[in-house]
């Protein structure tokens, strides 16, 4: 079996490329970002393309290692912040790409399966509490429509012409290696010495987190196992919801200093309230989710302390 990771020197696709490898799989990628041969040995990637999603790529990383029996797509936009800044670019990034890929594998390797990586974003902010994947989507950033938008052109070519997908909307991931959002951000104020962290919203958002290692272990499993459906969607969250305040809590105290934390009230735009998986699908597969918060988030704080110093 031959795998394929769009956006595989991303954070999320790093991950998942050694743990496919570790399994022994045959890893290919392609996405944006320079690696080296010694870099690409230690990621035990097969081959890697550094550049866009497009069938002069694709079809060039066939002739290199053969066509994929599965491609794990992960490129696309990464931030809610820059598709308000640049919504043309992230639109370009995340619905153009996808368009360009499931083009060529219907028509170069109409038999490979799609594991396709969206966001809970596409839920907007209108729910409360646990989100079922039959949810009507209401994103509310250029992020989250353009999201929604990918899924749709997923979900026609499964319709049209018989490509296998899966869907899995992320909820917050987070992990060692994430160089942004919260809890980067928190740790390098509290490296310079900052003992009282004024952080945007109310501290009563509500997130699903969920640990990188976790995350990529359900992609991988989806990848390896076999789907009746044409085309499915899955929540990828643990289905627990933890106020910001709450993982603001507990990463200062991992810290191990003296710090306090309050919120300025000014909530980002974009920006939902409450965002937490109806998990039930995913538990059904079976998965589990191993990590729990105060671990993955201690550990998140040893790993920053370790790569920083």
């Amino acid at each position: 079996m031959t795998f394929w990771v769009t956006g595989g020197n991303g954070f999320i696709g790093r991950n998942l490329v050694r743990l496919l490898a570790d399994r022994g799989r045959s890893v290919h990628g392609l996405g944006h970002g320079a690696i080296d041969e010694a870099e690409r040995r230690q990621l035990k990637l097969a081959e890697w393309i550094n550049g866009e999603i497009d069938a002069s790529n694709l079809s060039a990383l066939a002739e290199r290692g053969g066509l994929p029996s599965t491609i794990l797509h992960l490129a696309g936009g990464s931030s809610v912040g820059l598709s308000i800044q640049q919504p043309y670019e992230d639109f370009s990034r995340t619905v153009n790409s996808t368009a360009r890929l499931l083009e060529w594998v219907r028509r170069s390797a109409p038999n490979c399966r799609l594991i396709v990586a969206s966001s809970a974003a596409i839920y907007g902010a209108s729910y409360s509490g646990s989100i079922p994947e039959e949810a009507e989507p209401r994103p509310v950033s250029p992020y989250g429509h353009h999201k929604l938008m990918m899924e749709q052109l997923c979900r026609s070519y499964a319709v049209g012409f018989g490509l296998h997908t899966t869907v899995v909307r992320l909820f917050s991931v987070y992990g060692a290696f994430l160089r942004k959002q919260l809890l980067w951000d928190m740790c390098l104020r509290l490296q310079r010495g900052e003992r009282e962290l004024v952080l945007g919203g109310t501290g009563g958002e509500v997130r699903d987190w969920v640990d990188i290692r976790d995350v990529v272990k359900l992609l991988a499993n989806l990848a390896e196992r076999q789907q009746g459906e044409k085309f499915q969607v899955i929540n990828g969250g643990c289905g627990a919801g933890t106020t910001v305040a709450e993982i603001a809590d507990i990463l200062t105290k991992s810290w191990g200093g003296q710090a306090s934390v309050r919120f300025s009230g000014v909530v980002r735009p974009g920006d939902p309230f409450s965002l937490v998986a109806d998990g039930g699908k995913v538990r059904a597969l079976p998965f589990t989710w191993e990590i729990p918060l105060p671990r993955g988030i201690a550990d998140y704080v040893h790993w920053f302390k370790e790569d920083t110093r």
